[in-house]
C-alpha cells in the first residue's frame, strides 16, 4: 500500500528543497556585490592613475591631510557615478563608499583606521546641508581623459590654510614646542638636583613645567601671530 504523505512530512520537503535555493540566491547576490565592488575599485584605480599623472606638472603644494582627502572625495565621487551607470542608481553612494573602503584596505591602511576614514570623509562629502562637496561634486561629472582633477586643486591653490608651507611651519612649530620643552625641563630638573640640593620632588617638577611652560607659550604665539599675518595677507591679496 502507497504511504501518504503527512502535514511534517510535506514540511521537511518544502524545507528541504527551498533551503538551497534560498543559499544559493544569497550567494548570487553576494557575488554580484563583490564584482561590483571590484568594478568601482577597477575604475576609481584606473581614473586615480591617469589623474595624477596630469597633475604631475602642475606642481601642487598642499597639506598631506587636505591633498589625501581631496583625491578620496573625488574618487568617492567617480565611483558613485560608476555605480549608478552599472544600473545601482537606489544605492549607489553607499556601494561607493564600501568600494572606497575596500580600497583604502588594499592600500595598506588598517580597517581600525579605515572605519574612521570613512566616516570622516562621509562628513566632509556633504556641505552647507545637504549639497556635495566641491571634490565629490565634480568627481562626479568627470570624464575619462579631463582634468577635473585639476579643476579641484585650482580652487585651493591660494588658500593658505590648507597649503604644503603652512603645513610645514605647523609641523616645525610643534617639534620645536615638543622638544625644545622636553629639553628645557630635563635641563631645569638636572640644574636643580645638582646646584640647589635639598627641593621635594614636587618642587623639582613643578620648577622644570614652569620653564619649560616659558618657553612654549611663546613659541605658540609666535606660531599664531606669523598665521594671522599669513592669513591677512593671502586675503589682501585677493
Amino acid at each position: 500500500m502507497k504511504k501518504k504523505n503527512t502535514a511534517a512530512d510535506k514540511t521537511v520537503v518544502e524545507t528541504g528543497t527551498s533551503t538551497p535555493a534560498v543559499s544559493d540566491a544569497a550567494s548570487i547576490a553576494n557575488t554580484a556585490d563583490i564584482s561590483l565592488m571590484d568594478a568601482c575599485i577597477a575604475h576609481a584605480e584606473t581614473v586615480k592613475t591617469d589623474q595624477l599623472e596630469r597633475i604631475k606638472s602642475k606642481g601642487y603644494d598642499f597639506a598631506p591631510e587636505f591633498r589625501d582627502m581631496t583625491l578620496q572625495l573625488y574618487l568617492f565621487g567617480t565611483m558613485w557615478k560608476f555605480a549608478e551607470n552599472l544600473g545601482n542608481a537606489g544605492d549607489a553612494r553607499d556601494l561607493a563608499f564600501a568600494s572606497l573602503k575596500t580600497m583604502l584596505i588594499q592600500e595598506g591602511l588598517h580597517k581600525t583606521k579605515v572605519e574612521k576614514r570613512i566616516q570622516f570623509l562621509q562628513k566632509m562629502s556633504k556641505v552647507d546641508g545637504d549639497h556635495n562637496a566641491l571634490a565629490v561634486a565634480i568627481g562626479y561629472e568627470s570624464e575619462s581623459g579631463d582634468n577635473s582633477l585639476a579643476e579641484v586643486f585650482d580652487h585651493y591653490v591660494d588658500d593658505v590654510q590648507v597649503s604644503g608651507a603652512f603645513w610645514r611651519l605647523y609641523d616645525r612649530g610643534k617639534k620645536i614646542m615638543l622638544y625644545g620643552g622636553l629639553g628645557i625641563a630635563f635641563a631645569m630638573i638636572w640644574f636643580v638636583t645638582l646646584f640647589l640640593p635639598g627641593n621635594t620632588t614636587l618642587t623639582i617638577l613643578a620648577t622644570a613645567l614652569i620653564t619649560a611652560a616659558l618657553f612654549v607659550i611663546p613659541v605658540f604665539l609666535i606660531g599664531v601671530l606669523i598665521y594671522h599675518f599669513k592669513l591677512k595677507k593671502t586675503k589682501q591679496a585677493k
